[in-house]
């Protein structure tokens, strides 16, 4: 890092360019509950943050109202084009959204500039716009010395949707209420998992309400805990020992709405992959490995089949400041 008599700084020795980085997540387990008063669906879930990152770059615009915040995709991001371009690039967009929420509780703001490099698929079950406004949310705080602790971060990042707050705090946890309700659970060594990527993208309020379809009304009762066998298993480290538990109640609507994902888990089972779930709302589906050199295997025969797979690992920490200039 550069010291702040550098023309990087301001005169009040602030960063003009911070770049943060937030991991995606895969739900290892997944209740859902009925659908409450407010819109929202109860959840018990154990997240845990994985080894694939989108990066958020905040560049200040000295002597521009706060309001004036602007986004755009990286050239760097490794998603196809096609896919990129449907990203909206307005106040819609949860950066944005994150950017302005800091700006209205910091004392000096200005605008800013993101630049978002993306690797977390779209619409993928995983957070990635969840990622993206952690990464903000902790980028503008520094770039605005606005000295929010992580828990006011992480208040700031409930208003954006269940996920945020998770991108923040990353490693592995247990979220109850609508997944905001955040316990760190201790996972001291990783997992490895395959992730299979899908060229289509699945709305998550959609899932949400393919699900309540497709109970017909039988919801079950609100839960109100995990599977205390799936917190043994991540404090043992043991991937055989959590595969039986592997379950997400998302899955059946993801599957009705898009029956290729079938043809996915299929593969993955075929190639020795211990248990596979779709992601959260998916489509992207997760694929547990015994261990790395495991992960790898299963990955390259995936790729050989045409399917985009990558290996990862988790848990990792959460959303990082990794540079400042």
């Amino acid at each position: 890092m550069q010291g702040p008599d550098s023309p990087d700084y301001d005169w009040a020795g602030r960063p003009r360019h911070v770049r943060v980085r937030a991991p995606g997540k895969i739900n290892a387990s997944f209740r859902v509950g009925p659908l409450r008063e407010d819109g929202y669906h109860s959840v018990a879930s154990t997240y845990l943050a994985v080894s694939l990152y989108e990066e958020v770059q905040a560049t200040a615009k000295p002597g521009t109202p706060a309001q004036d915040v602007t986004v755009s995709v990286s050239p760097n991001s490794s998603l196809a084009p096609e896919l990129l371009a449907g990203i909206p690039l307005d106040g819609s967009n949860l950066a944005v959204r994150a950017a302005q929420l800091v700006a209205d509780i910091s004392e000096n703001p200005c605008g800013v500039h993101l630049e978002i490099t993306k690797h977390v698929p779209i619409a993928g079950g995983m957070g990635g716009g969840s990622a993206d406004a952690a990464a903000t949310l902790v980028a503008c705080d520094a770039l605005w010395h606005a000295g929010l602790s992580r828990e006011e971060l992480s208040h700031l990042g409930s208003e954006l949707g269940a996920d945020v707050p998770f991108a923040l705090l990353g490693g592995a946890a247990v979220g109850l209420g609508v997944g905001d309700k955040l316990t760190a659970a201790l996972a001291p060594e990783p997992m490895h998992w395959v992730l299979v990527q899908s060229p289509l993208g699945l709305s998550t309020p959609v899932v949400y309400g393919a699900l309540d379809t497709l109970r017909k009304g039988a919801e079950p009762a609100a839960p109100e805990q995990v599977d205390p066998r799936i917190l043994a298993a991540l404090r043992a480290g043991d991937a055989a020992m959590l595969a039986p538990f592997l379950v997400n109640d998302l899955q059946a609507a993801a599957l009705h709405l898009a029956p290729a994902l079938h043809h996915t888990l299929q593969a993955g089972r075929d190639r020795g992959a211990l248990a596979v779930l779709v992601s959260g709302s998916g489509p992207t589906v997760a694929m547990l490995a015994l261990d790395a050199e495991h992960a790898a295997e299963l990955a390259a025969g995936l790729a050989d089949a045409g399917h985009h797979a990558l290996a990862v690992q988790g848990p990792v920490h959460g959303a990082q400041r990794i540079f400042d200039a």
